[in-house]
This record gives structure tokens, C-alpha cells and sequence, in this order.
């Protein structure tokens, strides 16, 4: 029985590298590159010299880019209260830096659809942009001056989740064991049957795309957000966010359907190590966290429905 039991960890540490080595790959070689017209649409919309009218010249270069902005300006997601019929219009109505993160929500809405299940869609998608939002309004409430940051960090921070996805996808084909029940966003279950977690694997991501380090240092550290080094308001923001969706709004945010979620009296993220788990993931002190949940729980019952109506014809129109 012993010798069996050895012989099933070697299996499975076998399994593991197998994984982890395809997973490398994916991210190396099978996810397509950031858009280079974004990185540069980026880099004209950041700063204090942003150029809305060379932005919208550039984009109108870029057909598929364009049909796919005016398509978001559209959803509910981001509140325009005017219908958008132009590039020019959109750039004016959004703003230097609301075009910045729409350009960005595109490409990673059209990334990742190229690797997500169908069924998985809506959930991850749910997910990403109640964390986006709740970062932002975060953000704004605890005094935070890059309010859009915070956006795009809550909307990218799980992005490491796709080539899992990529990988389930080949491992069924090949009727290869599937992972346990509660792997989905729980580190070290992830670590063990793919080698590598969603954070470890989404900041290979973020630096072959040359994003900012605060962005790396989110997608990295959000489910620890003290290990942060370049900007770590923003990661105690987004991690904050992200330990609030997964701990007490399960029951709506239905993330990961075979996923039992944790309760506020267990674990605040599973996989955490010993020491994270002591500290808890938020890194708020407990009577500032007692009242930025109450403020997000309100925000997040009164976002949920507009993220639920953009998503529907959102998710739709990326099958």
C-alpha cells in the first residue's frame, strides 16, 4: 500500500509538471499578443498631455477595434445615457481616461473570450466587472487619486484564470483526470494540479504585455495584497474587492459552479499561506473593513443588476 501511495504522488508531481510546462507555453506562445495599436492607444491617453482627438484618428485606423468600441459604448456597463454612433462622439462623451479603459476592456473582453468555456463566460465575466466597479468605487471612497486604475486592475486581476481554462479544455479532450471540486480561484488547489496559481500565471501575462508594475504587482499579489511593492494602495484596494466578492456575495455572484465558497468565519482566501491567512488578505484593520463592506455590499446590490443586463448581450455577441 505504501509503495502504491508513492507511486501515485510520482504520478501526479509527473502530472503536475506536464501541466505546468503547458501552461508556460500557453502564456509564451498560444495567447496572441496584446494589440500593439492598444499599448499605443495606451500610451497616448496616459498622462497630463492626453490626446483624445489623435487617440480617435488612431482608432478609426483599426476597423475591428472600432466595431467592438462602439458595440461596449453601447452596453450598461459603462452608463453612457447617449447612443454612440462614432468614434469621434465616443472619444468625446468618455474622456482621456474612460476611452483609456474601454480600449483596454475590449482587448481583454476579446482575449479571453478566445479561451474561455461558453459556460464560463458569463461567471468569469460577472466576476470581472462587479470587481472592476467595486475597485473603482473603492477607490474613490478611501481617498485613492487613480480612480481608473483601479478599474482596470479589478477587471484584469483574474485574467491568469484563461490558460487554466485552455488547459481543462485539451485535458477533457484527452480524457485526462479532471481537477478537484474546489480548485476555481483557490491558489493552492491550483498549485497542486496545475503547478502554477492564476496570480503566478497572470503576471507572466501582464509583463509579456509590458503593463505598468502596479498592474503586475495586482495581478500577482491580489490574494495577498501586503506582498505588494510598486503601488500597494492599489493592490490592498482590488484585494480588498476580491475578498468581499469571494466571502460575502457568493450566494449572487455564483463564481465557479462547482465551487463552495468560504464563509466569513473561515479562511478569509483559500491557499493563502499560514501567514497571509493570519493576517487576512485585505489588509484593512477590522473596523475600517466593517464599514468598507457595509459600503459595498450597498454598491454591490445596486451594480449587480447592470452588470447582469450588460452581460447579457455582451457574452452573447462574443460566442
Amino acid at each position: 500500500m505504501a509503495l502504491q501511495h508513492v507511486e501515485s504522488q510520482v504520478t501526479s508531481l509527473d502530472e503536475q509538471g506536464r501541466r505546468q510546462t503547458r501552461l508556460l507555453e500557453i502564456v509564451g506562445k498560444a495567447l496572441p499578443p496584446f494589440p500593439h495599436t492598444v499599448l499605443e492607444l495606451t500610451a497616448i491617453l496616459s498622462g497630463p498631455s492626453a490626446d483624445v482627438k489623435k487617440a480617435a484618428k488612431l482608432i478609426r485606423t483599426d476597423t475591428t477595434l472600432s466595431a467592438q468600441l462602439l458595440r461596449m459604448c453601447s452596453s450598461p456597463l459603462f452608463g453612457l445615457r447617449s447612443r454612440v454612433v462614432s468614434i469621434n462622439q465616443a472619444a468625446t462623451l468618455l474622456g482621456a481616461d474612460r476611452l483609456r479603459t474601454l480600449v483596454l476592456t475590449t482587448s481583454m473582453v476579446d482575449l479571453a473570450g478566445n479561451g474561455l468555456p461558453p459556460g464560463e463566460s458569463t461567471r468569469f465575466w460577472r466576476h470581472n466587472f462587479l470587481a472592476a466597479l467595486l475597485s473603482e468605487h473603492l477607490a474613490k471612497r478611501t481617498g485613492y487619486s487613480e480612480s481608473e486604475q483601479a478599474y482596470i486592475a479589478g477587471l484584469l486581476h483574474d485574467i491568469g484564470q484563461v490558460p487554466h481554462w485552455m488547459i481543462l479544455s485539451e485535458e477533457k479532450a484527452h480524457k485526462k483526470n479532471p481537477p478537484p471540486e474546489k480548485w476555481f480561484d483557490n491558489p493552492s488547489v491550483e498549485r497542486d494540479y496545475f503547478g502554477l496559481d492564476h496570480s503566478q500565471i497572470g503576471g507572466h501575462m501582464a509583463t509579456s504585455w509590458n503593463f505598468m508594475p502596479s498592474f503586475v504587482d495586482v495581478l500577482v499579489n491580489h490574494h495577498d495584497s501586503e506582498r505588494a511593492e510598486h503601488d500597494p494602495y492599489l493592490a490592498r484596494i482590488v484585494g480588498g474587492v476580491e475578498h468581499f466578492l469571494l466571502t460575502t456575495a457568493p450566494e449572487k455572484l455564483e463564481k465557479g459552479a462547482a465551487t463552495e465558497l468560504p464563509n466569513e468565519t473561515q479562511t478569509p482566501v483559500p491557499g493563502a499561506s499560514a501567514s497571509s491567512e493570519q493576517r487576512s488578505s485585505h489588509s484593512y484593520n477590522d473596523s475600517d473593513w466593517q464599514d468598507i463592506k457595509r459600503d459595498l455590499q450597498i454598491e454591490y446590490e445596486r451594480l449587480l443588476p447592470i452588470v447582469e443586463g450588460g452581460l447579457t448581450s455582451l457574452v452573447s455577441q462574443m460566442a
